[in-house]
């Protein structure tokens, strides 16, 4: 039984409040490889190395499609928790969901009432954010950030904006799968504050902008980041791209970094 009540409640008081999905993490054993294939995959030509993620054992890659961000995180040492996840999980896949606020502050507090463990955090004059550890939001590391100014995005680099994908214009949505996907769902729309809705088996939160997925596991790798959905203007550019990788094109999508990208087309404006 899918119960929204508590959550419902939850969200009267925040109900203007705007969050977005802003950036999607994967996480894999070797960075080059899937470097190489989501550059030619989505037109990308250049991307951003963030120095800062040397502090949890990782190197990276963050790469710009429209103003939402795509990320590999990979281990350049032993004992991470990215390493850990590659174990788990049994290969390359989803690792972090990360959204903006207007305002940190609420999210901060509420997330401190309901006990949450932080483990990670920033306050500075450009940025606000934390990070929540897994085990207590489920299936995946969540980020809430708030920017200032609100259009920009630290975690892309300053480049960000004349490096943008060709081929695909925003990550409109990102898949997590668990072995309730309905209890998970209600488990973050309560951790943020907002609410979720029963689709069949699974269940959907719809954020300002963007929205996250649950359905149930299927595939025996447990519970994590199974997907991402990006919006594009021209679907079968990106299939004939594909098919020049040699990359298996199954009703919406490829499967690359161990996470299915699926691809839907938007309006020419």
């Amino acid at each position: 039984m899918f119960n929204t009540a508590g959550i419902l409640q939850v969200v009267g008081i925040f109900e203007e409040s705007r969050m977005r999905l802003r950036q999607v993490a994967l996480v894999a054993e070797k960075l080059e490889p899937v470097r190489e294939q989501l550059f030619c995959l989505l037109g990308i030509e250049k991307d951003f190395a963030d120095p800062g993620v040397g502090e949890f054992g990782l190197e990276n890659s963050v790469m710009s499609i429209g103003d939402t961000f795509l990320e590999v995180v990979a281990p350049i040492q032993s004992g991470t928790a990215a390493g850990r996840l590659l174990t788990t999980r049994g290969g390359d896949g989803g690792y972090m969901v990360m959204v903006q606020v207007d305002d940190l502050a609420p999210y901060a507090a509420h997330t401190e009432a309901l006990q949450l463990r932080k483990i990670w955090q920033v306050d500075r004059p450009e940025v606000k954010a934390f990070h929540l550890h897994p085990k207590d939001i489920g299936a995946a590391i969540v980020s809430i950030d708030q920017m200032n100014p609100a259009t920009s995005w630290l975690w892309g680099g300053p480049d960000w904006v004349e490096e943008t994908a060709r081929h695909a214009e925003s990550i409109c949505a990102v898949d997590i799968q668990s072995e309730d996907a309905q209890q998970l769902a209600q488990q973050w729309a309560n951790s943020l504050m907002c609410s979720a809705q029963a689709q069949g088996d699974g269940a959907v939160i719809t954020l300002t902008d963007g929205q996250i997925n649950f359905s149930n596991a299927t595939d025996g790798r447990g519970p994590g980041v199974s997907g991402l959905c990006l919006a594009v203007k021209d679907i079968n550019r990106v299939k004939e791209q594909a098919a020049v990788m040699g990359l298996h094109w199954v009703d919406d999508g490829v499967s690359v970094c161990g996470t299915r990208l699926r691809f839907e087309a938007v309006p020419e404006e």
